[in-house]
């Protein structure tokens, strides 16, 4: 009988279903890239520790920025440099959980710098991947901090010079040079040989937070074939004969062995203590959720995207705030990274009244369509017999299906009426409050002074919000 022995780790999603556009079978990185071979290392482990379902992976800003494609596990993607921090807050919040920091070295070694080192040295018990490959991948191929001497990059035209721009930064000796951190090793993806002792010390590091052992940092030289101009084995090659003799590989720390399990418990906090730690019982605001005239049922999932600057991100917050005072649950979250340069910025809003598991929307019940790209590009992923509502002062082409409801509105035109055209995303929440049945119109109005922080502008908001009332009222007729 034969056995199938070679597949897919458990690890990941069969399908990637959160991954845009009509391929679920294959991730976004370039041909040759490291990322693939570490991140399957990292869910063999974690499937063979048997903690794969415990595991949340925090995502960087860089080419790994899509990792929740992948990762069948919790996820969460940090701002810039900011993973460190995020697996910090979520650790002490869930000390049973395995949090991984994944990183890039732009991302890790500049902007995160000083998140990095912070981590470190109070040996949050962690588990970091450092992705090294000497170039900013994701925006083009700049110089990162550790671009060797001599190497050429699009910021870089002549080679970096000791002179310019000073040395390459060598994270996983600094990281070592701490008194907290238990393992650090610096390890290649460029051999059969060298992917092997990578996999070991992916094993060490995931192995030792389970143990409790303290901070891990793995520091991995990863091949950028697009990023370098080279083919595949011509970037494996460079590793081994040019990379290896900047940043040596081999453990520059290990004491997991002398350490005792760490006490997690100590960083938690009381429950009754947490609404008060972080906010929520200021300016808090009684409603009657008894009188609100929203229906019984509520389960929708609204994707919003436009440009820059159209308030999409703001509009997915207000929703969320209403919602809340609405006692429904919801979720919102923005999309950001690389495919959103000079497209489309999107956020996902989740409102219900059962329990969300994921705050990311694939396939909307409603889609806000703020200019023509973000129609074009999320048009097929609503839902049959969902809703389109779109700016059809900016978009020429309207929704070509017919199996949708059909929303345009002049929302920028309105607001350029009313003296401002920022305030189009407010028109558009009037129209949603006007048509649909999970916004009570009144408890929008008492909503908005709340959230609008510049107080100077609340008049010309609450007007457009009621001219697209009006508007979204009309289209239900």
């Amino acid at each position: 009988m034969s056995v199938k022995i070679l597949g897919k780790s458990k690890g990941f999603y069969d399908t990637y279903e959160r991954r845009p556009g009509s391929n679920k079978e294959q991730t976004h990185y370039c041909p040759g890239c490291g990322h693939g071979i570490l991140h399957k290392m990292i869910t063999e482990a974690l499937v063979d520790f048997d903690v794969a379902e415990n595991m949340i992976f925090i995502s960087p800003v860089g080419c790994s920025v899509f990792a929740y494609y992948y990762f069948n596990a919790g996820n969460i993607q940090a701002a810039h440099g900011r993973a460190p921090a995020v697996a910090t807050g979520v650790k002490r919040a869930m000390p049973e959980s395995i949090v991984v920091s994944y990183q890039g070295d732009g991302d890790l070694a500049a902007i995160g710098g000083n998140e990095i080192l912070h981590a470190a040295n109070r040996g949050e018990s962690i588990t970091v991947f450092f992705v090294n490959n000497a170039i900013y991948g994701m925006t083009g191929g700049q110089m990162a901090p550790t671009t060797l001497i001599g190497q050429k990059t699009t910021t870089t035209p002549y080679g970096r010079t000791l002179k310019n721009e000073g040395y390459p930064i060598k994270m996983a000796e600094i990281i070592a040079s701490l008194e907290s951190p238990v393992y650090v090793e610096r390890v290649m993806l460029a051999d059969v040989r060298s992917k092997n002792a990578a996999r070991k010390a992916v094993r060490k590091g995931i192995k030792n937070q389970i143990e409790k052992k303290g901070f891990s940092f793995i520091e991995v030289l990863s091949t950028c074939p697009t990023g370098w101009k080279m083919s595949a084995p011509q970037a494996e090659e460079w590793i081994k004969t040019t990379l290896v003799e900047n940043f040596p590989l081999g453990v520059y720390k290990d004491i997991s062995d002398q350490v005792e399990p760490l006490d997690l418990s100590q960083n938690l906090a009381a429950p009754e203590r947490v609404p008060k730690l972080i906010g929520l019982e200021q300016g808090k605001m009684e409603f009657d959720t008894t009188s609100m005239k929203i229906a019984a049922e509520i389960d929708q999932e609204i994707k919003i995207a436009g440009f820059g600057g159209q308030g999409v991100l703001s509009l997915g917050v207000w929703l969320s705030e209403i919602g809340m005072r609405e006692d429904l649950e919801v979720s919102w979250i923005p999309s950001y990274g690389p495919e959103m340069r000079g497209g489309t910025a999107n956020c996902h809003v989740k409102l219900s009244r059962a329990s969300i598991g994921s705050p990311l929307v694939t396939y909307p019940t409603i889609l806000v369509a703020m200019n023509r790209p973000s129609l074009e590009k999320f048009e097929d992923d609503v839902v049959e017999g969902g809703a389109i509502v779109w700016d059809s002062a900016l978009i020429d082409n309207g929704p070509q299906r017919k199996d949708i409801q059909n929303i345009p509105v002049p929302a920028t035109q309105i607001a350029k009426d009313l003296g401002n055209s920022k305030v189009s995303n407010v028109v558009l929440l009037g129209v949603l409050a006007g048509f649909s049945d999970f916004l009570d119109p009144l408890v929008v109005q008492q909503v908005l002074p709340i959230i609008f922080k510049k107080k100077h502008l609340l008049e010309i908001n609450l007007v457009a919000f009621k001219k697209g009332l009006e508007l979204g009222r009309e289209l239900s007729t």
